[in-house]
């Protein structure tokens, strides 16, 4: 008879420890889905600047409609000599190649670090919401 109230007792924690569970998840998406990062509608005008390997700074303005840094910049690739090639991951595109100049992380450290008015990006380029006048740069850091 022990033996069986011991059993109920631990099946009932497990069922509540699995329902607080899923109730912290439920939480924190909904934390992220009213706090996450937003993107504004409407026509912005932003700068990009892509400081290579060798310190050279190239400075791109860009006109879009899009929320997000990753659509502004595939926009500003058909208009202007700029490229950014990269590779996709559950967090979104891997930023690997801008105008050429490869980083390779796995060879020499090297990658392409993401600044939002001269501070460094808490987000990538698929989640940055583009803001009207602000400054986005790429740069590749060791």
């Amino acid at each position: 008879m022990e033996v069986q109230n011991a059993k109920k007792r631990i099946n009932k924690g497990f069922y509540i420890g699995i329902g607080a569970l899923v109730l912290l998840i439920a939480v924190l998406a909904c934390v992220y889905y009213f706090l996450g990062p937003k993107g504004t509608e409407g026509s912005k005008e932003y700068t990009l600047k892509v400081v290579n390997d060798a310190g050279e700074t190239t400075a791109y303005t860009g006109h879009t409609d899009q929320e997000f840094l990753r659509p502004a910049l595939e926009e500003l690739q058909e208009a202007e000599d700029f490229t950014i090639e990269g590779e996709e991951s559950e967090y979104g595109l891997y930023v690997e190649t801008v105008n050429g100049v490869t980083a390779d992380y796995a060879v020499d450290g090297s990658y392409w670090a993401l600044y939002v008015n001269d501070e460094y990006s808490n987000y990538g380029v698929d989640t940055q919401p583009v803001t009207d006048g602000d400054t986005y740069t790429l740069r590749y850091e060791k």
